[in-house]
């Protein structure tokens, strides 16, 4: 099921300028799925990183990895009113080539487990087929409460 950005808006709090997937196919419910952003090589932060050799941050990569899995694991919770999504932690991150201007990255999700609220997923971003980044990270979700 491809999710389009005013689906992905009801589903996690981000915007503009910290809204970094375009589009989000969940291949399994809560458990998997494969988003996409294309970096335009007009982004705001690539004015200073860096002036003259410009790369996506390697925090909005693993960034891009969290609000995948949000969407994924939000899906199921579509209809429950005062949700959030609650980065928790990074581990095991690693960058293995850098993103460019220009370029359209995938990234890909997948559960592993979960104790209560807080989730735990793997993500790798790929540039064509080239993997260039992974991690695995926790997120709360919390439903009804402020």
């Amino acid at each position: 099921m491809i999710i389009n950005i005013e689906e992905i808006k009801n589903l996690i709090p981000h915007r503009d300028p910290f809204l970094f997937v375009d589009k989000c196919t969940i291949i399994e419910p809560g458990k998997k799925g494969i988003s996409e952003r294309y970096f335009s090589e007009k982004e705001y932060f690539f004015v200073g990183h860096f002036p003259d050799n410009p790369i996506v941050p390697g925090v909005i990569i693993v960034e891009a990895l969290a609000q995948t899995a949000g969407i994924v694991v939000s899906h199921q919770f579509k209809n429950e009113k005062d949700k959030s999504v609650l980065f928790m932690s990074v581990n095991k991150a690693r960058f293995r080539k850098p993103i460019l201007p220009n370029q359209n990255i995938r990234f890909e999700v997948s559960y592993l487990n979960n104790v209560k609220d807080v989730y735990k997923f793997e993500g790798n971003a790929f540039f064509e087929n080239t993997r260039v980044a992974e991690t695995e990270f926790t997120a709360m979700i919390t439903i009804g409460k402020k």
